[in-house]
């Protein structure tokens, strides 16, 4: 009896083992996959071959699990909020499926790596307010060669570019032709070359403000200026209209005036003839002179007509006693 017990149980044991050994490994990432860096947060993903009822979080040769996620489908993320040196360790995970049933062997092993390295510096040109369509250069540099720099745009998980390898200790990130959505706060970060997952901390930060362009005459604005000269060519046809309006009144009133001076339907008068009577018997003895009487005119000195002096005879002389 004892020995059926015994082989009952060590039959038992072999299935579930065996069914153990069936269930394929998950596997274990990184996210950001690019690599980590002190104090920033990480995200570890356990992927699963099939559905689980629970999923584990170990480091490397400890028998604790650090986390457990239950009923996964095909990925359980486990996040590290503000890693420390303490935690760049190898980490794995596990977990129990549910059809078939059993344990999974542990993933394979994943170090994570957090850097001590100094943050690169970083620089901007031209800076902070630049105009839609400039270029913009952003500078990286640190005190190490051979590294490939990373450039880190605020909001953005993964890198906006990247230098593969700098000999000079120096990356530069050409920007062409800005718009307002390449606005933001970029930052930097470099890589040792040959160690996938060691990076450095992101190092200082620069803004970037991309504004739009000042307004060109005759391209923008173009319904401002014409209402500006459309109002001004008013005004100035207004004031000349003012002053023709005074001048012919002004006028007008002097040719009234004029009008007045002169007598309505009066011709010029010409000078006449003055005659002096003497007496046959006084005429002897007399002498005749002829003299100019000039007859005042009523014309305006403009008359193109002058008019011809009168003559005018009469007698001089001394007459003898009779």
């Amino acid at each position: 009896m004892a020995p059926m017990v015994v082989a009952l149980i060590l039959g038992w044991w072999l299935v579930a083992v065996s069914r153990a050994q069936q269930l394929p490994r998950p596997s274990l990432s990184l996210h950001p996959s690019q690599g980590v860096s002190l104090a920033n947060n990480v995200t570890l993903r356990c992927h699963l071959p099939q559905p689980a009822a629970w999923v584990r979080l170990y480091q490397y040769d400890n028998p604790t699990y650090i986390e457990q996620k239950d009923n996964v489908q095909d990925m359980a993320e486990f996040s590290l909020a503000e890693i420390k040196k303490e935690d760049a360790v190898i980490y794995q995970c596990q977990y129990q499926g549910l059809a078939p049933a059993g344990i999974s062997e542990k993933s394979d092993p994943m170090k994570l790596m957090a850097p001590s390295y100094p943050p690169p510096g970083i620089s901007l040109s031209p800076e902070e307010y630049v105009e839609i369509g400039s270029n913009v250069t952003i500078r990286c540099w640190n005190n190490i060669s051979g590294v490939a720099f990373f450039l880190h745009k605020e909001g953005h998980s993964a890198p906006v570019q990247r230098q593969k390898l700098s000999a000079g200790g120096m990356g530069t990130f050409t920007l062409f032709g800005v718009t307002p959505a390449d606005s933001g706060t970029y930052r930097c970060s470099y890589r040792i070359t040959g160690c996938c997952l060691l990076f450095s901390p992101l190092g200082d930060n620069v803004t970037l403000e991309v504004i739009p362009r000042p307004a060109i005459p005759g391209v923008n604005g173009g319904a401002s200026r014409n209402l500006v000269a459309a109002v001004a060519g008013g005004c100035a046809s207004a004031i000349v209209f003012i002053i023709v309006l005074t001048v012919s009144f002004l006028l007008v009133a002097q040719r009234r005036r004029m009008q007045t001076d002169e007598r309505p339907g009066a011709t010029p008068r010409s000078p006449e003839a003055v005659q002096f009577q003497v007496s046959p018997g006084d005429s002897e003895g007399l002498t005749y002179a002829q003299l100019q009487a000039v007859t005042p005119s009523t014309h305006t000195p403009a008359s193109s007509t002058t008019p011809e002096p009168s003559i005018i005879y009469t007698e001089v002389g001394t007459r003898g006693p009779r």
